[in-house]
């Protein structure tokens, strides 16, 4: 006997086969929902911490900048203390060499046979006038200025006939440079190289 099965075997098993690929091709999607939300989920917590880390740091940033500002107020009060204390120095140099200056053309000025009318001191430079009994006079005082210590480079830059109480003297004017003795010395050496 014959036996006919008519229940349709191959569409049952093609309908079976393509339930089991859409349920594997809905798992397989659902997992990749799932994977994307956790990475989606991790990718916003590393998001939140730096947000957080970039808040904390600008808030210490800000503390720095504070002190920063300090610093910088205290570096421009020390150049400024500096600065003051450099003018000092300078200013009680300088006094003291126009001291010096003014105690050497005193002692080598020979009171006897010539007078100073003026004398002027800018900076570095000297210059002196007066009048005298002769040019021997003047040039002897001008070696002894030449010998000092603090006063160098002299030259005469006038001389001329004056009557003076109908006398004739001899009017002058001496240009020479001051400084101090170790200046000369510093002034030297740098010549020689």
């Amino acid at each position: 006997m014959l036996k006919i099965n008519l229940l349709p075997i191959r569409q049952l098993q093609q309908h079976s086969r393509a339930r089991n690929e859409v349920f594997g091709f809905v798992a397989i999607f659902v997992l990749l929902l799932v994977i994307l939300g956790g990475m989606t989920i991790l990718q916003a917590n590393k998001a939140t911490a730096i947000q957080a880390e970039t808040t904390k740091l600008n808030q210490e940033k800000q503390t720095y900048d504070k002190i920063l500002t300090e610093i910088k107020k205290l570096e421009a009060d020390k150049k400024e203390l500096e600065n003051k204390i450099g003018i000092i120095k300078k200013l009680k140099k300088e006094s003291s060499l126009t001291v010096h200056v003014l105690d050497e053309v005193s002692r080598k000025l020979d009171s006897t046979r010539m007078w100073l009318t003026a004398l002027d001191q800018q900076g570095s430079s000297l210059s002196l006038t007066g009048t005298a009994l002769d040019n021997k006079t003047i040039a002897e005082f001008m070696d002894t200025l030449d010998a000092s210590p603090f006063i160098s480079d002299v030259n005469l830059s006038d001389s001329s006939l004056t009557k003076v109480a109908g006398q004739d003297l001899k009017a002058f004017s001496i240009q020479c440079t001051v400084g101090s003795p170790t200046e000369k010395t510093d002034n030297a050496n740098q010549q020689k190289k």
